[in-house]
């Protein structure tokens, strides 16, 4: 059941992105011809008033279709309701609309949250901090480190507990790039010590590890909708400060950070786990993954909205379309870019599986 609800996690994000898109059109009477959700051949499929709805076989993604990709449209190339006959800003609208729509709906998350689940009322803090993941090939993993695992200490110096617990841990890793660190952990019932040593990465230490306080939080019912959206907008703001900040550090330190990147099965894989805690961690989950949708968009990258932005801007300075041969290869070479990238994420996060691991050490 989790991996289903992951799933259809992921499944809706696409969708509402996509719905973005296609919606920012339709109500500027822009011509659609298709709604897909995923890319190869057409599984279902349904016709509603000219636009074909699909499900497609390869869950990467989606699209909308205009008649202005298709050579055998029989609608004119001069009717003013094509994508390419509209001006710039309907265009940009277009465009940007599918980003828009993974932050709004994040946003809307967060506020289902305080209405569902409550606000924050504090945490019951048990001592350490708790190693909620770890990735392969990283310093954590080397170091014997596991899932569940609790640092207690580090250098023979107590942590504490709660967020101040895994602040302390973090800075204590940024500062030692390539310098050894002596842990005390639990694991089980049993205590054991390990020896960690941060890569350096820009001169800052990491360990490729997700931490969190170890305990559980509790929340209380709001006090009305006024509190409920000062939290979300915290929480928003938190989660896309966070997420921009992660794909900077991995473009300005990509031969560092780039084993930590992680793909559609390593996403389920964490949504799976989360669903089964339950409470506001699929909230959470949820709005995460959606900003992150929507950030990775907004790379100028071909094939991705920013490519397309990109594009359009191009358009504007230059005052006219650039070349179709150029813009054709520019999104051909953003295609097999990104399916290449997919399948080599696929590949490294299913090797990664529990599952997988226990079959390779037989």
């Amino acid at each position: 059941m989790g991996v289903l609800t992951a799933l259809a996690i992921l499944a809706g994000l696409i969708v509402v992105h996509e719905a973005g898109h296609f919606f920012a059109a339709t109500w500027q009477g822009i011509r659609v011809s298709g709604f897909s959700v995923g890319f190869g051949p057409v599984l279902l499929e349904r016709q509603r008033r000219g636009v074909q709805f699909a499900l497609r076989a390869i869950p990467l993604g989606g699209f909308v279709a205009f008649p202005d990709d298709d050579e055998d449209s029989p609608i004119p190339a001069d009717d003013p309701d094509l994508l390419r006959n509209r001006p710039l800003p309907q265009r940009a609208l277009v465009i940007a609309a599918g980003v828009l729509a993974n932050l709004l709906l994040a946003w809307a998350v967060l506020v289902a949250q305080g209405v569902v689940v409550g606000i924050p009322a504090g945490f019951s803090t048990t001592p350490g901090v708790l190693v909620a993941g770890v990735q392969n090939g990283q310093a954590a993993a080397a170091s014997g480190l596991r899932s569940g695992d609790r640092i207690l200490a580090v250098d023979g110096r107590d942590l504490g507990g709660g967020q101040s617990a895994v602040a302390a841990l973090v800075e204590q890793v940024k500062g030692a790039p390539s310098r050894s660190l002596e842990l005390q952990a639990e694991r089980g019932s049993g205590r054991i010590s390990l020896s960690l040593t941060p890569a350096d990465v820009g001169g800052i230490g990491r360990i490729g590890a997700q931490l969190q306080p170890s305990g559980s939080e509790s929340f209380r019912r709001p006090k009305g909708p006024g509190e409920i959206l000062r939290q979300a907008n915290r929480d928003f703001s938190s989660l896309c400060r966070r997420t921009v900040e992660g794909f900077l550090t991995l473009a300005t330190h990509f031969g560092e950070t780039a084993g930590q990147v992680s793909g559609p099965v390593k996403i389920v894989e964490m949504g799976a786990s989360l669903a089964k805690q339950g409470g506001s961690s699929l909230f959470l989950y949820t709005a995460l993954i959606s900003i992150n949708l929507a950030v990775l968009n907004a790379l100028p990258l071909p094939l991705l909205d920013g490519g397309q932005f990109v594009l359009l801007l191009l358009e504007g300075l230059r005052g006219k379309p650039l070349p179709e041969r150029f813009q054709m290869a520019f999104m051909q070479s953003g295609f097999v870019f990104l399916v290449g990238l997919s399948v080599v994420l696929i590949v490294k996060d299913t090797s990664q599986l529990a599952a997988v691991q226990q079959l390779l050490n037989r």
